[in-house]
């Protein structure tokens, strides 16, 4: 279907995190933009349709022209929910190269909200075409995918093009204030951090026999994506991938030293190839251990929260409704919550009109990268180490459910 799908193995990578630094003479110079703003959507499922909608009530002279997904029937129920019924049926696109014919469809902005094994190459289509990005996370499924986005990031900062990603907290006024107080040292020098990401599974895998007969196995796939590794990343990179980039905001977005990790499949996923439980330990400098749980079950216990612990104090985001510290600096938030998936697009909006470029690459690529790291420490059953990651990475391909302390 692409590159993406091929088994490569990458030798001296040179994948690390917040790398993407050009000279200051090789970037662009943006100017303010005025006048319609063209936007085009590639993946018309519920989040790609809630960015497109957000999108729009980010700028009064933005106007979707654009649309493309893998299936047709996704198309009418994404335009009906944003209110252009009427878009015409030259630029509705069908099938895996919607993406490139959205793209060149003459928009100006674009959101990327298909399967994240097909992140990287729509990105890279997208910033060589001159367009401003939103793109949902995760960013890549496994490390040529970075690689692959690094060097897109490249590009867009040479071009002076916007970036902006998924990862919402990273836009919520409240973890924005909580993670400021951690940095500030309000709960003293961080010790440890235990994010939970328990909840049922967000799109169960159906049996085999409710596969329409003669459909193919890419299209049944492609149809069933949440549960397939080379599609999705696995329920870490895909889901709780939201934990492990507060992880790495709450230690700074520096890489780990390494992960050790547990994780399997309890409950049938008929053909799906995914775990639906993790368990990964990460080491950071200065002896910080970040401990990321998550599990898609149902029935069981639910709990999306992080424990952030100093030696004054902890951090506790996710019990309750607002993040609290306790210890020697008490503090509650108290200001007004926002919305972070709105915020994200306002962001982006506001520095196109503006002519200034925002991006942002370094903690999309890093927490991506981080999640990555940890699932391929359970699906191995070994202690990865973070150089030993970024010198060698194998691209995920269709295949069975990896089975921990055996060869793939």
């Amino acid at each position: 279907m692409n590159p993406l799908h091929r088994r490569t193995i990458l030798r001296s990578a040179t994948f690390a995190a917040a790398s993407i630094a050009l000279p200051k003479s090789a970037e662009a110079n943006p100017q303010p933009t005025t006048g319609k703003l063209r936007l085009g959507l590639v993946g018309c499922g519920g989040r790609g349709t809630g960015a497109a909608a957000q999108a729009l009530a980010a700028d009064p002279d933005v106007t979707l022209t654009a649309i493309g997904d893998a299936f047709p029937e996704a198309i009418p129920r994404a335009l009906n929910h944003l209110n252009h019924p009427d878009l015409s049926q030259e630029n509705r696109f069908v099938g895996l190269d919607a993406f490139q014919k959205v793209i060149d469809s003459g928009i100006d902005v674009i959101i990327l909200a298909t399967p994240p094994g097909f992140r990287p190459e729509h990105l890279r289509a997208a910033v060589e075409k001159g367009i401003h990005v939103f793109l949902e996370k995760p960013v890549a499924v496994d490390v040529p995918g970075l690689l692959s986005v690094e060097e897109s990031c490249r590009i867009a900062k040479k071009k002076g093009l916007s970036l902006v990603s998924g990862f919402c907290w990273r836009y919520d006024t409240a973890r924005r204030e909580a993670f400021t107080r951690l940095h500030d040292g309000q709960i003293g020098k961080l010790q440890s951090v235990y994010a939970t990401y328990y909840t049922g599974p967000v799109k169960p895998m159906p049996p085999a026999t409710a596969r329409p007969a003669g459909m193919p196995d890419a299209e049944w796939q492609l149809r069933n994506w949440m549960n397939f590794s080379y599609l999705s990343g696995d329920s870490l990179v895909e889901q709780a991938v939201h934990s492990v980039d507060k992880i790495c905001w709450a230690t700074g977005d520096i890489a780990p030293i390494s992960a050790v990790g547990v994780g399997g499949r309890n409950v049938d996923n008929h053909e799906g190839n995914i775990f639906d439980h993790f368990q990964i330990v990460y080491e950071f400098p200065g002896g910080i251990r970040a401990t990321m749980g998550s599990r898609q079950q149902t029935g069981c216990y639910n709990e999306n929260a992080d424990f952030l612990t100093g030696t004054t104090g902890e951090l506790t985001i996710g019990k309750g409704p607002s993040p609290k510290i306790t210890g020697k600096n008490q503090w509650r938030f108290r200001g007004e919550h926002n919305s972070m998936y709105q915020a994200e697009h306002d962001h982006l909006f506001q520095a196109i009109r503006s002519g200034k470029t925002v991006t942002d690459a370094p903690w999309m690529i890093n927490s991506t990268a981080v999640a990555i790291l940890g699932r391929t420490a359970a699906y191995t059953g070994k202690k990865i180490t973070w150089e030993d990651f970024m010198k060698t990475g194998t691209a995920l391909t269709p295949g069975p459910m990896p089975i921990p302390g055996q060869p793939a």
